[in-house]
């Protein structure tokens, strides 16, 4: 089984929920962490990209100690200028040939999901929930060579669009469940207890 690597985004400044969610509680574990843990046993390595709270992000990060996977942590001092290029700065830390990108406030994917993308051959693998695309996503070595070589001003909706997309329809309405708002919270808080 080919190792893959995780590009894990904690850059963003929170502003619609209000409160700094990548440490909101879920369950017996951070947002951030549950995000995190769903990809042992199948990466070597997951990257979390910090920007804004970074020191909150690394203090949260030196809690995980129960995982298989290396945890890099890599600080994004050009934040402010977007999620691409969080996701650069991510790119370029990433050394196997297949890697997976999530926002690290998706924590309520399941692990079965990522085992199916991880599964799956192809340039861009995106996880669909009744026909909707969602978190995480797989890209391949050339999707990252394309990233890097893309203007930062630009995003990954324009760099995917040149590859052939394979959407694999997954029952997890987690793909679909981040959390934005304190509406979103509380809703990932039910859903959690249900699950």
């Amino acid at each position: 089984m080919i190792k893959l690597e995780a590009i894990v985004l904690a850059a963003g400044y929170s502003s619609r929920a209000n409160v700094f969610k990548m440490t909101l509680p879920l369950g017996q574990m951070s947002v951030l962490e549950q995000t995190i843990s769903k990809f042992e046993g199948l990466c070597s390595r997951v990257i979390v990209v910090a920007g804004f709270q970074a020191d909150l992000i690394k203090e949260e990060i030196a809690k995980f100690n129960n995982y298989s996977f290396q945890i890099k942590f890599v600080y994004n001092e050009n934040f402010n200028q977007g999620m691409f290029n969080s996701i650069q700065k991510g790119c370029n830390e990433v050394k196997a040939s297949s890697f997976f990108i999530t926002p690290g406030d998706c924590p309520l994917v399941k692990k079965e999901t990522i085992n199916l993308l991880a599964e799956h051959k192809g340039d861009v693998v995106i996880p669909s929930f009744r026909y909707k695309g969602g978190h995480p996503i797989k890209l391949s070595k050339v999707v990252k060579q394309k990233i890097l070589e893309t203007d930062p001003e630009s995003n990954l909706r324009v760099v995917l669009s040149g590859f052939k997309k394979d959407y694999i329809n997954v029952d997890d309405p987690g793909v679909l469940m981040d959390v934005d708002t304190q509406e979103d919270y509380q809703r990932a808080i039910v859903y959690y207890n249900i699950t």
